[in-house]
This record gives C-alpha cells, sequence and structure tokens, in this order.
C-alpha cells in the first residue's frame, strides 16, 4: 500500500509525513512535492508534483493507493488545481482520496469556503472513494503573533467575542492520518475542531499570564484592522482578507463542540496555554 501526501512541504504537511512514517514505515510513503529539494531530509520517495501544472499530475500519482489531498495554499486558485488533481488521479487509478477541507464548509461566512464547497462536490462526483477532513482554525493562526503583541502591547484583531474552536497542526495532522488508515472513515466528513474554545480576549488573557505582562486584547474595526496589517508589510488583498476572517469568527463560523477531532485522534486536542507555552519558548 502506498500513501501519497501532496504538499508535504508545508507546515502541515510536513506532520504528516512524519505521523505517516511512524505509523506505517516511510517505505510506504510517497512526498508529493513542488520543490524536491526541500523534502531531501524526509526519509521517504519524493516525487515533483505541482498543483498548477496539471500535465504531469497522473505520472506522478501512478502507484499510489491512497491519496492525501492538503489544500492548495493559493487562495482563488485552489478550485481549478483540485480539480485538476482529482482529474489526474482518475487517471492514476487512485483508491482513495482524504482532503482537508474547512469547517462547516456548506455553511460558513469565510470567503475561504467556496473552493473548498466546490472541491468537495468535485471529489463526491469523482467515483473515487473520498474521506472529508474539515479542519478548523489552527491555534498557529493566532500564537504566531504573540511577538507582534508583546512588542506593541496589546493583541488586535476583529473576532470581538467570537468563540475559536481551535487545534494545533500536530493535532490535525495526526487526524489525516487516522483517517487514511482507517476503512472506518471512508464516505464520511469530519468536522474536526480544537475540544476547548477561546475567544481572543482568552488568548490575551493566557499571554498575560504566562509573561506577567499586560497583554488586553483590542478589538478594531474591520477596516482599521485591514489598515494596520497592511501596515505591517501584509499586501492590502491579504490584510483585508484576514480581517474579514476576524469578522466571520466573530459570527461563529470557526466554533463547534462536537469534539469529532479528538475521537479521531484518541486524545484530547492540544490545550491553549501549551501551546502559547511553545510559541513563547520559540521567541
Amino acid at each position: 500500500m502506498k500513501i501519497a501526501v501532496t504538499g508535504a512541504t508545508g507546515q502541515l504537511g510536513r506532520l504528516v509525513v512524519a505521523e505517516l512514517k511512524n505509523k506505517i514505515g516511510a517505505e510506504n510513503i510517497v512526498a508529493l512535492v513542488r520543490t524536491p529539494e526541500k523534502a531531501a531530509d524526509f526519509g521517504v520517495e519524493v516525487r515533483s508534483f505541482d498543483y498548477a501544472k496539471p500535465e504531469t499530475q497522473a505520472e506522478a500519482l501512478k502507484g499510489i493507493d491512497r491519496l492525501v489531498l492538503i489544500s492548495s495554499s493559493e487562495i482563488g486558485q485552489r478550485a481549478v488545481q483540485h480539480k485538476n488533481v482529482l482529474e489526474a488521479a482518475k487517471q492514476a487509478d487512485i483508491k482513495w482520496i482524504v482532503y482537508t477541507s474547512l469547517l462547516h464548509a456548506d455553511t460558513s461566512s469565510l470567503s475561504l469556503a467556496g473552493e473548498h464547497l466546490e472541491t468537495e462536490a468535485a471529489l463526491k462526483a469523482s467515483g473515487i472513494t473520498f474521506t472529508i477532513l474539515r479542519n478548523g482554525w489552527y491555534t498557529e493562526n493566532y500564537t504566531a503573533s504573540i511577538g507582534g503583541a508583546l512588542a506593541g502591547g496589546a493583541f488586535i484583531g476583529s473576532a470581538g467575542e467570537g468563540k475559536v474552536s481551535a487545534a494545533t497542526r500536530q493535532d490535525f495532522a495526526e487526524a489525516v492520518v487516522a483517517a487514511v488508515t482507517k476503512e472506518s472513515t471512508q464516505g464520511k466528513t469530519f468536522e474536526l475542531a480544537g475540544d476547548v474554545s477561546f475567544t481572543l480576549a482568552d488568548l490575551a488573557a493566557e499571554i498575560s499570564a504566562q509573561t506577567g505582562k499586560n497583554i488586553p486584547y483590542s478589538n478594531l474595526p474591520e477596516a482599521k484592522y485591514a489598515e494596520i496589517l497592511t501596515g505591517f508589510g501584509l499586501p492590502e488583498g491579504f490584510a483585508a482578507a484576514i480581517a474579514g476572517w476576524d469578522v466571520s469568527v466573530s459570527k461563529g463560523d470557526v466554533f463547534d463542540d462536537s469534539k469529532q477531532l479528538s475521537s479521531l485522534i484518541g486524545r484530547p486536542t492540544t490545550p491553549l496555554s501549551v501551546a502559547v507555552k511553545d510559541a513563547l519558548a520559540a521567541l
């Protein structure tokens, strides 16, 4: 049995490959990457694979039984790129695809949802056995900003009192491995989120408690938050998108209390306090 992982050098992909090695052995894994040199240390078979080059994909997928399709990072191009991969997968006679989608993609106001829904529909229509993992927010989406919050004296955003059911990338990586190695997950859609939800004010309070500094949460209007992010050097379009995602958070779009993630991985998801501690240690 050969399991291939797309986007294997990405932040989630690396963790998935590492967990798969522990679970089924390196000889059963193929890392599909745009730049093979970046996967030189993986210790598994590496094949060149580019979401934007559909003419090469079927060849790269030859001999693969199961495919972990980690969503492309190119927002706006994802639906087309994913459909190309699905077509190549049919040509290569892949038996099963596990796809990383978005939490509550069918009801979410997040601008990211549409492309994921398109992919889900294409996957279901492909005739290939599927498992859909609707991933919630990564805790790292926020802990990556801790250094800036400490420097600026506040944690900023536009999420209001919206609850974030986040989990770490490690948690989600283990879910991918559990899903692709258990036939019982076939044909199912999982809503994956952290066990314990928090607001950004809760996150700011946790940062304050662990650092001994007063780091309040400052809730900003969407346009003001986008303006500040642009001032930090982010492209205007991306800054506007991030601010918009925070507004969706305020509407409850990244809240979920079903605990399907912890059930899938067989342990509680990583607590916010641990994620913050690890982020502070890395500063």
